[in-house]
């Protein structure tokens, strides 16, 4: 049998990603999806969203987010972005107070990735949201996300 060669997959890593990394309990899952990223398997994509988030986070994950800046998409908000983000406040996904959630799935749906990985359990990798995201992001004309933790998308070995 052969083995299937896949091309690299576009993911939207929010900012619990890259403070993942040195939090007990998802450091391991957080380093591999970065391992993952240096591999060629996953497309990084980010944004400034993510760096206006970080000003207030420890040097260590600033500086992870600003080592894979020279090799990560880097977007930013468009006005479809933006446009998106009130459509899932609108839908009441989330609270205005929360908005920034909002647009880090809007930014991964407007910027085509497949897939964007948090550790947000409670704003964006949650059951009750992800259809209701995708509800909005096909009403709008874009692609259904896959919305998962890094654990749910690194490869394991067998």
């Amino acid at each position: 049998m052969c083995k299937i060669e896949s091309m690299s997959i576009r993911v939207y890593a929010d900012t619990s990603v890259f403070g993942g990394v040195f939090d007990a309990g998802i450091d391991q899952a957080s380093r591999e999806f970065f391992t993952q990223v240096e591999e060629g398997r996953f497309e990084l994509v980010t944004s400034n969203v993510v760096a206006d988030e970080l000003v207030s986070a420890p040097e260590r994950v600033q500086l992870q987010y600003e080592n894979f800046l020279p090799s990560a998409h880097l977007v930013v908000p468009s006005s479809q972005a933006l446009a998106l983000q009130q459509s899932y406040l609108q839908a009441g996904i989330v609270t205005a107070k929360w908005a920034a959630d909002a647009l880090h799935v809007a930014l991964a749906a407007v910027n085509h990735c497949k897939i964007i990985v948090s550790w947000n359990f409670k704003h964006i990798v949650h059951f009750d949201k992800i259809p209701l995201y995708n509800g909005v992001n096909l009403i709008n004309g874009y692609d259904t996300l896959s919305i998962n933790t890094p654990a749910e998308v690194i490869a394991y070995e067998d």
